[in-house]
């Protein structure tokens, strides 16, 4: 599972050594908007030893790399410095994706490490109409929409409502290639709003979201939260399936009729990793 997917700006020091405290399921190393063009080629430098640092609580770890000339030297000290993913911004197409596939699959060829995923950042209206058919590229293991560019190419304000279906169609994409899908139905930008956040979790996770991204570690607790089962949904899971072993095809529980999808739902629910359950 990754419910939360903490931002870092690979380049702080003051960041990178408190990372792995702050208890996120992913630790994305920012190269790119939060890291100064000043400072990027300091950030890529660093990354071999920002990597094993924020690693040390467990944490998936990830680097969002540039878009533009920068992207194929930071995918490639990505990979150096032993990141599990990289997190591609401003992704237009498949075949984008297809070309850093390759330069990862040349550079695989000579090394031990195993194959790096990629998760898909959209963040323009085309990107969005065009979102299946990304969904398709080679190594691809999440999409995710980026709220504040969507809105700047827009012409629009960030706000839920304009966020809302423009989020949802990348969601849709995301589920129908069998991805994971990151995201709140609104802006993560406004960290201070902890509980609006905790609520659009909670609403990204009834649309079968699977985590978010944050910028800010005070955010992690709650995404965690919100996107694992409570103990009332075990509970609940618990007792169709103990109706289910029973061998009845469809049966009536608290008023509701239960089958085959509400069956695999719960299984779902109880399929998750004892140790992310919430008590």
């Amino acid at each position: 599972m990754m419910r939360s997917l903490l931002y870092v700006p690979a380049h702080s020091e003051r960041f990178v050594a408190k990372a792995h405290e702050r208890g996120a399921d992913a630790i994305i190393l920012d190269l790119e908007d939060s890291v100064p063009e000043e400072a990027k080629d300091r950030a890529r430098l660093g990354l071999a030893e920002a990597v094993t640092r924020v690693r040390r609580g467990g944490a998936t770890v990830m680097v969002r790399v540039n878009s533009g000339e920068r992207q194929r030297e930071d995918a490639l000290a990505a990979r150096r410095a032993g990141a599990d993913m990289l997190y591609v911004p401003k992704v237009r197409s498949a075949e984008e994706l297809g070309a850093l596939s390759s330069v990862l699959d040349a550079a695989e060829a000579v090394g031990s490490r195993g194959a790096m995923g990629l998760v898909a950042l959209i963040e323009d209206p085309a990107s969005v109409l065009n979102a299946s058919a990304i969904a398709r590229a080679p190594r691809l293991v999440g999409l995710s929409l980026g709220g504040e560019d969507l809105a700047l190419a827009l012409g629009a304000e960030p706000r839920p409502e304009v966020l809302h279906l423009p989020k949802l169609l990348v969601h849709y994409a995301a589920k129908a290639a069998g991805l994971l899908s990151f995201g709140l139905l609104r802006s993560v930008a406004d960290y201070a709003d902890l509980a609006g956040l905790t609520a659009a979790a909670r609403e990204a996770r009834a649309h079968g979201f699977d985590g978010a991204t944050c910028v800010h570690p005070s955010v992690v607790p709650a995404l965690n939260d919100a996107f694992a089962p409570n103990a009332e949904e075990l509970a609940w899971a618990e007792r169709v399936l103990a109706r289910a072993a029973d061998g009845e095809g469809a049966f009536r529980l608290d008023g509701k009729m239960i089958d085959a999808p509400v069956i695999a739902r719960a299984r779902a629910i109880m399929s998750a990793d004892p140790s992310l359950r919430r008590r």
